[in-house]
């Protein structure tokens, strides 16, 4: 015989009814909030980490540095698609990948990491929403390059 599960007892059984969760979806479709004051905190954090990555020492821990410039690259991605930024979510997505797999921030690194800024401070300023179009496009291809030369050059820097 099974024992009772009394946390289940406590909750109750099912998910989020369908009324609910369209209803969660229709908000997300029609938030008006502006995203550009919290998207210019989350990159000044970024250039903050930049900055930090650009005086780094050896003796500092890598991961640390990394971690200063991927905290606010994540919080941009999960919210960029919330307020119709989805070039925002795409960029900051494509960041964190070149973020999670470098070893070590050195100066080249961290000169795409700028980049990034860069585009994405243009997309907030700009106020580029959905995805940008070609334009969009034409932005996230040359960021894609300058991370694939990047680890062609440096093959040695990133984590297999």
């Amino acid at each position: 015989m099974r024992p009772v599960n009394m946390l289940k007892q406590k909750v109750g059984t099912g998910g989020l009814s369908d009324d609910i969760l369209d209803r969660a979806q229709k908000l997300l479709e029609e938030n008006t909030s502006d995203f550009k004051p919290l998207a210019i905190v989350y990159l000044a954090s970024l250039m903050n980490g930049i900055n930090m990555a650009k005086g780094a020492s050896e003796s500092d821990d890598a991961e640390e540095v990394i971690a200063n410039m991927l905290y606010p690259a994540m919080q941009l991605k999960a919210n960029g698609g919330m307020f119709q930024y989805s070039l925002m979510t795409i960029i900051a997505d494509k960041l964190i990948q070149f973020l999670e797999v470098i070893k070590d921030p050195d100066i080249e690194a961290v000169e795409i990491v700028l980049a990034f800024h860069t585009t994405m401070e243009a997309v907030i300023y700009g106020e580029i929403k959905h995805d940008g179009g070609k334009q969009g496009k034409e932005l996230l291809h040359a960021l894609t390059d300058a991370c694939m030369r990047y680890f062609a050059k440096h093959p040695e820097t990133y984590i297999n």
